[in-house]
């Protein structure tokens, strides 16, 4: 059960931000708006659990949030790389976020991946790392 709060956690946290964008969750419906409107997909990886000591049932979880932002084409990249400096502002290094008696630590500041075409739109990768003591 604690991946489903960790998710959920990151999920809630991502949700706040406004403005909002048209989210891609996974697994989840999705039809791809306009080219003209930008939107999010949104992907989270586990990695390997740690497990610091014998004899107790304490481990941490690792892993990752990536948010793709996804930009209209030809029009620079000010926009996309303004709300990639949103998500380092709201996953910042240090900061929690709380669900359901679980907390999700960011342990390092967002990386922002260089950006690419994609289709229609121009796409821009943001790795937020995470962990949670369970």
């Amino acid at each position: 059960m604690s991946a489903i709060k960790i998710r959920t956690a990151l999920e809630i946290a991502l949700s706040s931000m406004t403005p909002s964008l048209i989210t891609a969750w996974e697994n989840m419906a999705f039809l791809p708006p306009d080219p003209s409107v930008p939107f999010q997909v949104v992907t989270i990886l586990f990695a390997e659990p740690a497990n610091p000591s014998f004899g107790d049932s304490f481990h941490r979880e690792n892993g990752y949030m990536q948010v793709k932002l996804l930009y209209p084409l030809k029009v620079g990249t000010a926009i996309v790389m303004a709300r990639a400096e949103a998500l380092r502002a709201l996953f910042y290094r240090g900061a929690s976020f709380n669900y359901s008696g679980i907390t999700v630590h960011i342990n390092r500041t967002p990386e922002i991946a260089p950006g690419s075409n994609e289709g229609d739109h121009f796409g821009v990768p943001v790795k937020i790392r995470f962990y949670s003591d369970i």
